[in-house]
């Protein structure tokens, strides 16, 4: 029997996956995902807060500003022309200290840069947007929206068979070799030849370089988000998406609070360090990949420089009071009881020795092979143009929009 063979193979069926995947096949070229989980969005793309977010955030002029702000048009487009769950609702990102306020003018100069609509809102204005909100100053961002990454997912997958394209369910990578000519993709249950291949492998990407031969230059360092759901009569205080002023230090956007697609409101994540990669509990523990990421060296730097926000994101993490006192920063009429569990999703953080914490998207490409090392949010938004992108590098083809 011949091994199967394609134009390119993609490992790994989360939204970028697939929306790479889609990418190669609109080109006119054959494609296989390979995915290791039973189903599709398994991990970051089904496990976050389904924020269409903006590109208010990111460094003007690098992949996350560029790709995010394209992503929001074209996931809110896609969502319309499939009848996918989703809404524009806009979001305030709130300043509730003084010494908040420069870093949110820096975002509304980024914002600027990056093209994205934003309003600086006093007290007042705030309180119009969001009545039960506490804040000194704001930036309205009305491009913001919500929908279901995981949905959106499924429907590219959907479209990108109908269009010719093969996913392979339930099969692990464990190993990629390249060839003069081609790529062996090796799974547990038989190889696929590719005359390229594309790792989107998430929390695994690093390993999966490593396993094709490739130094990434990184270590994932899995960081789990918690989230809390609101009760119905705290559901009440939140209209639509309310966001803290980021710390810069951190490429995480704090503990905001969220009206989902279906109504329901939850806040979060915290971020602390997960005790497996896929450890998306305090009972989940491998104690192999927790202690690659306590000895790699870029972990070390972190802790050292870091330990006071990592001890209080811990403190959140296990006591209720301290996840209020959090909220009630923005929300002062959330009272402990309001909050039931919500679920956690798991960040896949690259970081390098010295300890960076990268802040933008990361490729590697090494012949037949391009490797995606970090596409943490706002990556779910940006799947589109990322799919683009990647083609882009592997064939110097360029595609519009869909």
């Amino acid at each position: 029997m011949s091994t199967p063979t394609y134009d390119v193979v993609v490992v790994g069926g989360g939204i970028v996956g697939l929306a790479t995947a889609h990418a190669v096949v609109r080109s006119g070229r054959t494609v296989a995902v390979v995915e290791r989980e039973p189903r599709l969005a398994d991990h970051q793309t089904g496990r976050n807060s389904n924020v269409i977010h903006s590109g208010l955030y990111y460094a003007p002029g690098g992949y996350k500003a560029r790709l995010a702000v394209a992503g929001c048009a074209e996931t809110v487009a896609f969502c319309r022309a499939h009848d996918l769950p989703h809404r524009v609702s806009g979001k305030l990102v709130v300043a509730t200290e003084q010494e908040e306020l420069p870093r949110l003018a820096e975002l509304e100069r980024r914002g600027r840069a990056n093209g994205v609509e934003t309003h600086r809102l006093d007290a007042a204005g705030m309180r119009e947007r969001e009545p039960h909100v506490r804040g000194l100053d704001a930036l309205w961002v009305p491009s913001t929206g919500i929908c279901d990454y995981r949905a959106v997912a499924e429907k590219i997958g959907e479209l990108l068979v109908k269009e010719g394209g093969e996913i392979h369910l339930g099969r692990t990578v464990t190993g990629l070799a390249p060839r003069d000519s081609d790529v062996v993709v090796r799974t547990g249950s038989g190889d696929l030849l590719g005359a390229q291949a594309v790792v989107c492998g998430g929390l695994r990407s690093d390993e999966l370089a490593r396993a094709s031969g490739v130094d990434p230059g990184v270590r994932i360092i899995p960081f789990r988000g918690e989230y809390s759901g609101f009760t119905e009569e705290a559901a009440e205080l939140v209209k639509g998406l309310i966001y803290p002023v980021p710390d810069p230090a951190f490429p995480f956007l704090g503990v905001h609070a969220t009206r989902g697609v279906d109504g329901h409101v939850h806040a979060g994540p915290n971020a602390v360090l997960a005790l497996a990669r896929e450890g998306y509990d305090w009972t989940t523990v491998k104690p192999k990949e927790l202690l690659g990421s306590l000895l790699y060296p870029g972990m070390v730097h972190v802790a050292r420089t870091h330990w006071r926000y990592g001890l209080g994101e811990v403190r959140r993490s296990l006591s209720k009071a301290a996840m209020v006192t959090q909220i009630q920063r923005m929300l002062p009429e959330v009272r402990a009881h309001h909050l039931v569990p919500a679920g956690a999703g798991v960040r896949a953080q690259a970081v390098t020795p010295d300890g960076t914490l990268v802040d933008d998207f990361l490729f590697r490409q090494q012949g037949r092979i391009l490797h995606v090392l970090n596409a943490p949010s706002p990556a779910a938004t940006a799947a589109f143009p990322i799919g683009r992108e990647i083609l882009q590098k592997l064939t110097g083809e360029t595609l519009g929009p869909l």
